[in-house]
This record gives structure tokens, sequence and C-alpha cells, in this order.
């Protein structure tokens, strides 16, 4: 295996890292909510979320190395930056939320409607943002077939959770006022 590799285990490595730093805050908030009075929402397709984010760091390492996947450095660069990019705006959208961010699926708007920052575009900037990534990443090696799957896959489940998320947020009067007119995950499209 030459240093390309080495480096690129090591990105996914310490992607990996930041997912479970976010669920330790996520968990930190998720009580802090429940103790707010927010409503956990009952998920059934969180552990496909889970096995997606999972998937695309052991899909993509498996790949590069099995299939000697070839580091291609103008395609890695634009990868990467796309990569460096999803992860800027995930950060963006867990410091909006603050407190009110969590990976689960939460009725917190009684706790309050967040209108700014990404949420002054879309409603859904997050998911955005990890579909971008879960293409993007595998790419910077050229693991394609990680690249294909792992998004699609993450299309079928976010359908779902989008969904049920929708369906409480939508309920609530404050939200569908403030977000109800913007579209779901792009500025200006939908």
């Amino acid at each position: 295996m030459g240093l390309s590799v080495y480096l690129f285990l090591a990105l996914l490595a310490a992607v990996g890292l930041l997912r479970l730093i976010e669920l330790r805050i996520s968990r930190r908030h998720q009580e802090s909510l429940l103790a707010g009075g927010a409503v956990a929402v009952p998920e059934p397709h969180f552990k496909w979320i889970v096995l997606i984010h999972t998937g695309v760091l052991i899909g993509a390492a498996v790949e590069v190395i099995a299939l000697r996947r070839p580091f291609l450095s103008i395609l890695a660069a634009v990868m990467f930056a796309l990569t460096l990019a999803s992860n800027l705006v995930r950060l963006w959208v867990i410091l909006t939320l603050g407190n009110l961010w969590s990976v689960h699926v939460m009725d917190s708007t009684r706790l309050g409607v967040v209108t700014g920052g990404p949420f002054r575009f879309v409603r859904h900037p997050n998911y955005a943002a990890i579909f971008v990534e879960l293409f993007a990443l595998p790419m910077i090696h050229t693991a394609w077939i990680t690249a294909v799957v792992i998004p699609l896959a993450y299309c079928w489940v976010l359908s779902r959770r989008v969904s049920a998320e929708e369906a409480v947020l939508m309920a609530s009067p404050e939200y569908r006022t403030a977000m109800g007119h913007k579209p779901r995950f792009l500025p200006g499209l939908f």
C-alpha cells in the first residue's frame, strides 16, 4: 500500500472519530431536550442511518485496499474540498441549533424554532451536507462503488426519516409559518 492509501485510511479514521464525538454531543443534547419538555420520536430507520455512516467508512477502506483504487490528485483535491465543505455546513448546523441539535428526531418545537444560520435558506441543510460527504469522501481515493451505493441507500433511508421528521415539525404552527415555505435541501430548488 502506498502513502496515499495510508493517508486516506487516516482520514476515514478521523471522520469516524468525529462521528463518535457527534454522537456523544447528541446524547448530551438529547438528555437536555427531554428534561426541557421535548419528546423523542420513534425512529425505526435510525439503525439504517448508523449503518450508512459506518458503511461509507468501511466500504471506502475495503474498496481502496481490495480493489487497489488509484489516487488521482486532481480528483482527490476536489473531493476533499467537497468533504471539507460538507463538514463545515454540518458544523454550521450544529452550532446554529445549539442544544436543540440531536442525531435523533425530537419534537422540540415547543422549545423554539430555529430560522437562522443555514436554516434561513432550507429546512434540512444537514441532510444535503451528509449526502455530499457520502459521495465525496470515498471519491477522494476513487472508491466509486461506495460513492454510488452509499448515497443511493442514504436517499432511500432519508425519504423515510424526513417524512417522520416533517410530520412532527409541520404539526407545529410556528414551524409551519417560519419554515413551511422553504425548500427541503437546496436553496432555489422545488
